[in-house]
């Protein structure tokens, strides 16, 4: 059987990325694993104007830090032993596929709108198709 020891759960703060973050909670429990909620600031998708760009970067990581800190607690609350979190700038596409120390990323099926998803394409099927680790996506 298949053993996994950290767990990672990419949060949008869309309703599919709770259903996922439901799912790693889960997951984490049953495999006793350390249990990483990961959130990526979209830099690549913000406007063409840098000095704007880092600002507004910044502001979004901070409020992203509060609202993983709040998942955190709640993870703990559920009795997960063993909880981090991670907030990073880039391509969620890349990161989400290079976490360091990772078996396991479970993420929802999709955080975009369907009009995003044609221009943009799908962060899911971009973890399933690279990630070296498991991926488990969530409905």
């Amino acid at each position: 059987m298949m053993s996994y020891n950290k767990i990672a759960v990419a949060i949008d703060f869309s309703e599919a990325a709770n259903k996922a973050f439901k799912k790693a909670i889960n997951t984490a429990k049953e495999f006793d694993a350390t249990l990483l909620i990961v959130h990526v600031v979209d830099t690549k998708s913000f406007g063409s104007i840098a000095a704007y760009d880092l600002k507004y970067a910044e502001e979004l990581k901070v409020k992203a830090k509060e609202e993983l800190e709040r998942l955190k607690k709640v993870a703990l609350e559920e009795g997960v032993a063993q909880v981090e979190t991670l907030v990073e700038e880039g391509a969620a596409k890349t990161i989400l596929t290079s976490l360091p120390e990772v078996d396991l990323i479970i993420c929802g099926a999709t955080g975009y709108s369907k009009i995003e998803k044609l221009m943009l394409g799908s962060v899911a099927e971009r973890i399933v198709r690279h990630s070296p680790y498991d991926v488990l996506v969530v409905r």
